[in-house]
């Protein structure tokens, strides 16, 4: 996934590895994605060796010389054939492969945007329609000794009630976003 993502990121422009980490802790956290600065580095030198990424070294007064990196057409096929691949929803809503996917292969095709909205959508509104039994669960809790069970319900019964509602947030924002990019024309 961070592979995907640092493509995607070199997709607009060239970085160095401290200007990736900065956007992921800044108006890339948004995406859900978290990663440390010592793992963006690791992964460069992964692309560089696998000739996804490409560098020169920008030379700063009195501060170290920063690579900046850059997409090689082998990295830019790559990132193609990625955004092209089949997206598969995770089981777990907001999954942060779901918001890469729509980012970084959305931006490269407007197509492609829609599909994975879509895509997404689809997977979202089955799983609110076949909502967890939660009851039969709290039915057969064993409590541990000094735990009141019609307590415990009451707690798991709200929690799965937040998941529900925040999954119906997110389902509309998925339409909303959907019929925005829709309604945009020349999208099929």
């Amino acid at each position: 996934m961070l592979d995907n993502l640092i493509l995607g990121m070199l997709s607009l422009r060239p970085l160095s590895g401290y200007d990736l980490g900065k956007w992921m802790d800044g108006p890339g956290r948004f995406i859900g994605y978290r990663v440390a600065l010592p793992q963006i580095y690791r992964t460069l030198a992964k692309l560089v060796d696998r000739g996804l990424v490409e560098f020169d070294v920008d030379p700063r007064e009195g501060k170290p010389d920063a690579k900046v990196y850059r997409l090689t057409e082998v990295g830019r096929q790559a990132l193609l054939d990625w955004a092209h691949s089949p997206y598969e929803p995770a089981p777990r809503p907001m999954d942060p492969d779901f918001m890469l996917r729509f980012v970084f292969a959305g931006i490269i095709d407007r197509d492609i945007a829609v599909r994975v909205l879509r895509t997404e959508l689809d997977y979202r509104r089955t799983q609110i329609r076949n909502p967890t039994p939660i009851d039969e669960l709290v039915g057969v809790i064993e409590p541990v000794v000094d735990i009141d069970q019609d307590w415990a319900g009451r707690v798991m019964r709200t929690a799965h009630n937040h998941g529900r509602s925040s999954m119906a947030s997110y389902i509309g924002w998925l339409e909303m976003t959907l019929a925005d990019f829709e309604a945009a024309g020349g999208i099929a």
